[in-house]
């Protein structure tokens, strides 16, 4: 039955039993509590609670209850997958949420975490973005570590999360499950009930304490899902999970109802198989204690399209249509596994490859977007590559710390091969060795490929009157090798305001083409994207150390275009500028 959304929050508080709560004071060892969480289907059970003794201040304001788990299957599986957010009570006093667990541990341990923390987290303020919190273009350094307390020389850590992935490759599941698993994620692959929850807003009747969530990270082609239990449902806010999901802070991830399948034992960690139904509501916060969300809130999801074709033997062309989440933290890792899984379909991760991307970041209307054309080539690891160059751009505007700037789409085209288009920037040479101020020279560059392709490009340069004497050095780099000042720029000195951003994103040079750069043996300093070469000394002691300085000064720019092929490589040359 579909209920009315003005009549969820009605019918939430109605149904949702005020709880009265057990203060972590009163809470001794040897009390026997019971615990709820689904071992079949939509049931919720009841399992046995004894508790062992509180850790106090185990970490930062927190305290952890240490537990032993009995009933149900747990004397085979141990503590479950999925049993994040299970909820204990004692004399029908809600005591905390089963949360934490001993990894290879071969009975029940469970570490519970506090109610009276996890409520915290629905009255913690909204908190500023962060500005390039880490270094935006690697993932990995961005993404949150598991918490744990050292329990002697034993570890009590997060319970992992199951993120069941939907549709996507094999190598696609290989390449991130190291990642997903150091921020105490366990990707599963291929064991979820399949299909996509219903969309519509189920009853918020079927949700109550110890039943299971799935978080739906991505809906569509390609599918994602994080589950976990509710602890508490208070009016239409639902507390669940008992530790945080990825830290993300406030976020906006829809959530639905899910029922377990069955449960799979492992020496590792035992798991729920489950599937999701229908969806519930929004999680809105995503904090160290808990998640919280609201019931029959709906999230706002980011379409996102791409199309692969593939030009090698067999023309083919596959369509993926998804949306995801539109957060900081997870949708640029999200849609760097999506790229990837879908050039992996065109089994071209090993061997030869060349990818020609084109893709659009759509930021609103009104607002010029981001336009990214680019070329990669690689013996092994395109997919590697070209995922990673989309998802970059994604998590600098994420982490960029501007609200009005918000990724509204992403259309992404990606043409496959197995021809070799890349061009090696072999040498250099100028048309005179020496040159006065006011005259033009030649640089001539020459680029090599496979079968013996050559290519040669001349461009010319006028050095200013007044130039100084001495050396004047020439440097043909790749697109990649110019990016490097401003990414050093990006990171050093971040965006002050969103047209900034923008420049960068929009500026950088793509892989087709090559750069001569002019430049001098002198220091110069990067400020706000401009080279100031040789400041005055005045100048230089404002600049000091709070803009990036390098020992070369760069005067000029030419930019040579390759015709369609991946250019790699350097090469200088030297023109001595005379009186």
């Amino acid at each position: 039955m579909r209920v009315p959304a003005l009549l969820i929050p009605l019918l939430a508080t109605t149904l949702a039993a005020q709880v009265a709560i057990l203060p972590l004071a009163e809470v001794k060892p040897g009390l026997k509590a019971m615990g709820r969480t689904v071992f079949e289907g939509g049931k919720i059970e009841e399992f046995g609670v004894e508790i062992l003794g509180v850790l106090e201040n185990a970490g930062p304001r927190q305290s952890i209850i240490l537990a032993r788990l009995s009933g149900g299957p747990m004397a085979h599986t141990g503590v479950l997958q999925g049993m994040s957010g299970s909820p204990v009570y004692y004399n029908g006093k809600l005591l905390g949420a089963v949360a934490l667990s001993f990894p290879f541990s071969k009975d029940p341990i469970a570490g519970i975490r506090p109610i009276e923390e996890m409520l915290t987290t629905a009255t913690t303020p909204r908190a500023p973005r962060a500005v390039n919190a880490g270094n935006p273009f690697d993932l990995a350094s961005l993404l949150p570590k598991p918490q744990f307390f050292d329990v002697g020389s034993a570890r009590l850590t997060d319970i992992a999360t199951p993120l069941w992935l939907g549709g996507f490759t094999r190598g696609a599941f290989d390449q991130f499950a190291p990642m997903l698993r150091s921020a105490g994620l366990e990707p599963v692959q291929g064991l979820s009930g399949g299909g996509q929850p219903d969309r519509r807003m189920g009853d918020p009747s079927l949700l109550r304490p110890g039943a299971m969530i799935s978080v739906q990270l991505i809906t569509g082609d390609l599918s994602a899902g994080a589950d976990g239990t509710v602890t508490h449902i208070d009016g239409e806010r639902v507390f669940a999970f008992g530790h945080r999901f990825m830290a993300t802070g406030d976020t906006e991830m829809p959530f639905a109802r899910a029922e377990v399948m069955t449960l799979l034992a492992s020496q590792n960690s035992s798991f729920k198989i489950s599937s999701a139904k229908e969806w519930m509501g929004s999680i809105t916060q995503d904090r160290t204690t808990a998640i919280h969300g609201v019931l029959g809130r709906k999230a706002s999801l980011m379409p996102v399209d791409i199309r692969v074709a593939s030009r090698g033997g067999v023309a083919r062309t596959w369509n993926y249509h998804m949306e995801m989440v539109n957060d900081r933290l997870l949708t640029p890792l999200l849609l760097q596994m999506a790229v990837y899984s879908a050039i992996d379909a065109t089994e071209r991760t090993a061997g030869l490859a060349s990818v020609a991307v084109r893709a659009r970041l759509h930021t609103g209307p009104g607002q010029p977007g981001i336009a990214f054309d680019n070329l990669y080539t690689s013996e092994l690891g395109a997919p590697n590559m070209v995922s990673a160059a989309l998802a970059a751009p994604v998590s600098a505007i994420m982490q960029g710390g501007f609200d009005d700037l918000k990724l509204t789409g992403i259309d992404i085209d990606l043409e496959v091969d197995n021809d070799k288009k890349q061009l090696q920037i072999e040498s250099l040479w100028p048309s005179k060795r020496e040159a006065e101020p006011g005259e033009t020279i030649g640089l001539t560059a020459l680029f090599t490929g496979e079968n013996g392709q050559e290519m040669t490009r001349t461009v010319r340069y006028t050095i200013p009157v007044g130039a100084q004497p001495g050396p004047l050095y020439f440097t043909v780099v790749d697109g990649a090798a110019a990016n490097l000042a401003e990414y050093r720029q990006f990171l050093f000195t971040p965006p002050r305001n969103k047209p900034q951003l923008l420049a960068f994103l929009n500026g950088l040079r793509p892989n087709t083409k090559a750069y001569v750069r002019i430049w001098r043996s002198q220091p110069s300093w990067q400020v706000q994207g401009e080279t100031l070469p040789a400041p005055p000394p005045s100048l230089a002691l404002l600049l000091g150390a709070s803009y990036p300085q390098t020992a070369s000064a760069k005067l000029d720019e030419i930019e040579i275009a390759s015709g369609g092929y991946m250019m790699t490589g350097t090469k200088t040359a030297m023109v001595t500028v005379k009186r």
